[in-house]
């Protein structure tokens, strides 16, 4: 029994086929990027893209249980405000250093509008913001306390926290 192949689809084939093969030379990579991307500074709002929540609380949970150290700012040993400006480093976000600047940076958000991302400032040592920490969702926070030594999460609804509660911040 013979089969026969209509002319067009043998030309279909051919011509097909011919499209899907290599020239043998090897493309170009993309051009990379020049630098990185867009920073956010929080002292000049609308300088850059938003805060991605999700990889900022992600990037914090994640540093869990690393140790407290007056004046430190990398995962070796965080203070308070070391936390929060290195998180937000990590998503491309400038914070100042000092808790009392950060409690200027962004805007201010009411306490029944906290959201995940949004810096939670309290007085502890001294009059005003003197604490900072990072909201995660309904009333936890993530922190680098002085107490216990390590960052940690907490309810901000216990009598201690609400007690100490000045402010929300809300950067992006």
């Amino acid at each position: 029994m013979s089969h026969r192949v209509p002319l067009a689809l043998v030309i279909t084939v051919i011509v097909g086929s011919g499209a899907c093969s290599s020239t043998g030379s090897v493309p170009r990579p993309f051009p990379s990027p020049g630098g990185r991307a867009p920073v956010a500074d929080a002292r000049h709002p609308g300088s850059g893209a938003t805060v991605d929540t999700y990889a900022l609380t992600a990037s914090a949970l994640a540093l869990r249980g690393s140790p407290y150290r007056n004046g430190g700012s990398t995962p070796a040993g965080f203070d308070c405000s070391g936390f929060t400006q290195y998180v937000f480093g990590q998503q491309g976000v400038v914070l100042p250093r000092d808790v009392k600047e950060q409690f200027g940076m962004g805007k201010a958000v009411k306490a029944d509008r906290i959201a995940p991302g949004d810096l939670i400032f309290f007085t502890t040592i001294a009059p005003g913001a003197s604490h900072v920490g990072i909201a995660l969702g309904g009333d936890q926070f993530v922190h680098a306390p002085s107490s216990e030594g390590v960052v940690r999460v907490e309810r901000f609804s216990t009598a201690y926290w609400s007690r100490r509660f000045v402010g929300i911040r809300r950067i992006n």
